[in-house]
């Protein structure tokens, strides 16, 4: 698998809601990324809600051999556009059921369960083994290839374990958001795919020398050291930067290159921006909250 995705959420309308301006321009740049070499692809139900995968599915298939969509199911939207946590077990049969139908497709390759541990949504009181245990009955009918979890505590993946193998956990995780990194380290240890979201701290890279200093050198973009880093932190790591500008994507992809050309010095002084020791999972904090907003503007 190509360790640089691409994460589809932009491509909905404004704050992730109803359809994009241009259509077909958003179905051009699912195709552009797929001819650069894109294997992976990140979506969810809740994007639009429904609006995205029906973009990917419009643009893609049939699918190409060895293209994996990982699509979230567990999350929804309010009235009010707010994102819930939908993990009711009848729920969960129900998205995963609208996903297929939405994609076009027979099987899903990786269907992640939205848990509330790290996103803006608070958890539900739904068992973790209640929602999950649709995803298994759902895989021993053949309608999901691999289950994954997101917005995973340690716990919640040991719990996950017990009843299925992970293939995937997508977690917070950035240059400037260590959150994710106990269950980085779980993953990395069991062999489980770590796919941060919100890789590029969601625009709030500017003024930082580390980055501007190994960007300087490459004659890169910070956004791309930033990728980097990622990808040189951990062997799990696959990112999944988004946009919906072509320009975009490609440097998003030249990222993985940009990997290859950093010095072992500078991806130490890029992880000592933060403190990996004091990291755990949470909820976001509302600035937090309102730079991601704002990013999923800018960045389109």
């Amino acid at each position: 698998m190509n360790r640089v995705g691409y994460g589809a959420m932009q491509l909905a309308g404004p704050n992730v809601w109803g359809p994009p301006d241009d259509p077909e321009s958003a179905r051009r740049v699912l195709r552009l990324a797929v001819e650069l070499g894109v294997t992976f692809l990140d979506t969810a139900n809740a994007y639009g809600p429904r609006t995205v995968n029906r973009l990917i599915g419009e643009a893609l298939r049939p699918f190409p051999e060895g293209l994996i969509v990982g699509n979230k199911v567990g999350a929804g939207r309010g009235p009010d556009g707010s994102w819930i946590i939908t993990d009711h077990p009848d729920t969960v049969r129900r998205q995963v059921h609208e996903a297929l139908a939405d994609l076009g497709a027979e099987a899903s390759e990786l269907t992640y369960l939205r848990l509330g541990g790290d996103g803006p949504a608070p958890p539900s009181d739904v068992p973790l083994e209640d929602a999950l245990g649709v995803l298994v009955e759902l895989r021993d009918q053949g309608l999901i290839r691999r289950i994954g979890l997101s917005g995973a505590s340690p716990e919640m993946l040991a719990r996950a374990q017990k009843m299925t193998p992970i293939a995937a956990v997508q977690n917070r995780f950035n240059l400037l958001d260590r959150s994710g990194v106990q269950v980085l380290a779980d993953c990395e240890a069991q062999d489980i795919m770590f796919v941060p979201y919100f890789p590029l701290a969601s625009g709030r890279l500017t003024g930082h020398e580390e980055l501007s200093g190994p960007a300087e050198r490459l004659g890169a973009t910070p956004a791309q050291v930033a990728l980097a880093w990622l990808l040189r932190r951990s062997p799990a790591v696959v990112v999944i930067p988004g946009t919906a500008n072509p320009d975009h994507l490609r440097a998003n992809i030249a990222a993985a290159e940009v990997a290859e050309n950093l010095t072992d010095a500078e991806v130490a002084r890029l992880t000592g921006l933060a403190d990996e020791s004091t990291a755990v999972i949470d909820q976001p904090h509302r600035s937090t909250l309102d730079a991601l907003r704002s990013a999923a503007e800018s960045h389109r």
